[in-house]
């Protein structure tokens, strides 16, 4: 297998993205093909005593930055990291593309360059997201791909939320659940009753609305909900994670007893700040297109890219995209029997 990193991509690149990857072999047996200014690659290999053959480097000198119109960039930055590599991805040349760069960028060249999966209208962006109770993570789907969603896109994303959670993660059977001002049936917009009623129709194990209170409580394994919404629930949740734990650290800090006492927690608070770390998780995989394509934050160090490559290779291991573009093929078919 030979996973395709975006090697330009990102605030901290090329640096960490060839640190991540040269840490990543030492826990893999695959290949990695960096794509970017191959200069300034070889500079960074050299600097992390890296003269492995599994690690090769493919040319690109333009570079997609976080400023660029996402359209415009696929379009004329032809010899950019992140096109070359896409199209990579499409020729065969590679089996996962990761990317820490230009999200609205990585979104649209998926689409136009590995085109949509067959009944799905509009890719996902999903984000694995941390579970305050149980601490088993889920899978929030749409993470921001598209502001607003119509009720199919709904049942869309809870269909591929469930079978990468399945394939990816090992989760059996995932539950999906789906954000809504309340638990009843009878609650929320036109749009979610409707996803509400196809979410309860489907072959998906649904366990119903989900409230907001609750989403980060472990109820479900895969949370559906349109971009606008998964969103500012993944900021909100990043913000107020921060905030409490700077209150924390501040009243440790207050006086010798509680530094004592902090001390005494010290392992404990390590934990949780970890599991809470994004930079853990690995990446947010771009659901519905026609290859398995990872994005990662625009601010992630090595330790960011090395586990988006970890625990991406289950991503591509398992024919997720294929068992997706079966899944839809064999939904899209009914649907046309029905009709």
């Amino acid at each position: 297998m030979k996973i395709i990193l975006d090697g330009m991509g990102g605030d901290f690149a090329p640096a960490e993205i060839v640190k991540g990857a040269v840490q990543a072999l030492e826990q893999m047996d695959e290949e990695i093909i960096i794509v970017g200014q191959q200069k300034a690659i070889r500079r960074e290999l050299k600097k992390n005593h890296c003269k492995s053959e599994r690690i090769t480097i493919v040319n690109a000198e333009e570079t997609i930055t976080m400023h660029d119109s996402p359209v415009k960039a696929i379009r004329q930055k032809k010899d950019s990291s992140m096109v070359v590599g896409l199209n990579m991805l499409k020729e065969g040349e590679g089996d996962l593309l990761i990317s820490a760069g230009n999200t609205g960028a990585l979104i649209v060249g998926s689409r136009l360059i590995l085109g949509r999966i067959r009944g799905i209208d509009r890719p996902a962006l999903a984000s694995i997201y941390p579970d305050m109770v149980t601490m088993q993570p889920c899978l929030l789907v749409d993470a921001g791909a598209s502001a607003e969603s119509k009720a199919q896109n709904l049942l869309e994303y809870g269909l591929m939320g469930s079978i990468f959670m399945e394939k990816a993660w090992g989760r059996e059977n995932p539950r999906v659940g789906l954000v809504n001002l309340g638990a009843e049936e009878s609650k929320g917009t036109s749009v979610t009753k409707d996803a509400y009623n196809r979410l309860k129709n489907s072959p998906l194990n649904f366990v119903g609305n989900v409230e907001g209170r609750d989403v980060p409580k472990g109820v479900c394994d895969v949370i559906v909900c349109d971009g606008f919404v998964g969103n500012v629930i993944l900021k909100l949740t990043e913000g107020v994670s921060l905030s409490v734990f700077k209150l924390v650290k501040q009243g440790i800090m207050e006086n010798l007893k509680t530094r004592m006492g902090g001390l005494l927690l010290r392992g404990q608070l390590t934990k949780m700040k970890s599991d809470f770390d994004y930079e853990e998780y690995g990446g947010a995989p771009v659901l519905g297109v026609n290859g398995p394509v990872m994005k990662i934050h625009g601010s992630s160090t090595a330790t960011a890219v090395r586990n988006a490559i970890i625990r991406g290779i289950p991503y591509a291991r398992e024919n997720v995209v294929d068992i997706i573009r079966q899944e839809m093929f064999d939904l899209v078919d009914s649907e046309e029997d029905y009709e």
